[in-house]
């Protein structure tokens, strides 16, 4: 069974005052298994943010469902989502999302104090995550003293506290400049390799190119994906310039 799928996902918009309907996303079905690193792309407007928002129970799909572990998202009680998104989800995000009057060390135990662990339970997860980000130094800082970097591990290790079944990713590499992007997909690769599995969305072909697969939205629905299959990193980035021409220029469809 598949970890994450997704069935003929539709979204409508509609606007207050009576605007015409708009169509975010017309028929998305895709499924992930266990230990994928899997990227969405596609033009502003696609659909993307949607189709993760949705994923993330963040909003709510006009119809078609989302099943994680064969688990129903789509239809889980509001009251009973924060708890669900806690235990099973991890969170990315292109801002980061810390919190400035919390500590590097409290922004990344706050998943934990919501769940209700004790501190003792806290700095036992806390201590390898942070080895592993090699933030162990910054912890006692705060948000607005670390660089954009640093800023984006502590969100990496707070989305990684609670061991969730996937990390959802949203342009994580898109705040940070060239050295520090490479550093965090670096580490997307390596976790990935060590069996977190992880859905990102992202503009950049560069942040793309590291994963295993690559799904292109065009006009809401799946237009066209890429396998890595064997490809080096330069290969498969060149796979995906290629395919974002043709989906520009108007391309045949290929499922």
């Amino acid at each position: 069974m598949p970890l994450l799928e997704v069935n003929n996902l539709k979204k409508i918009y509609t606007t207050r005052f009576g605007g015409s309907p708009v169509q975010a996303l017309s028929n998305v079905t895709f499924s992930i298994e266990k230990g994928e690193f899997t990227a969405i792309m596609g033009e502003s407007g696609a659909g993307k943010t949607t189709l993760l928002n949705i994923i993330a129970a963040f909003d709510r799909p006009t119809s078609g469902e989302v099943l994680l572990n064969g688990k129903k998202i789509t239809s889980i009680s509001e009251r009973e989502i924060s708890a669900f998104r806690r235990n099973n989800l991890g969170f990315v995000f292109q801002d980061y999302n810390l919190l400035d009057t919390f500590s590097i060390r409290d922004n990344i135990f706050l998943p934990l104090v919501l769940a209700g662990k004790s501190y003792k339970e806290m700095e036992t997860s806390l201590k390898p995550i942070a080895q592993r980000l090699g933030i162990m130094g910054i912890l006692s800082k705060y948000p607005y003293e670390v660089s954009g970097g640093e800023k984006q591990r502590t969100a990496i290790a707070r989305a990684l506290i609670t061991n969730p079944q996937i990390i959802l990713a949203d342009e994580p590499t898109g705040a940070l400049d060239s050295r520090n992007a490479d550093g965090i997909l670096k580490l997307f690769s390596e976790l990935n390799q060590e069996g977190q599995t992880i859905l990102m969305v992202t503009h950049s072909i560069k942040a793309a190119s590291h994963a295993k697969r690559v799904l292109f939205i065009k006009d809401g629905e799946v237009f066209h994906q890429l396998y890595r299959a064997s490809a080096s990193t330069e290969e498969m980035y060149q796979k995906i310039a290629d395919t974002l021409t043709m989906i520009t220029t108007g391309g045949a469809r290929n499922e």
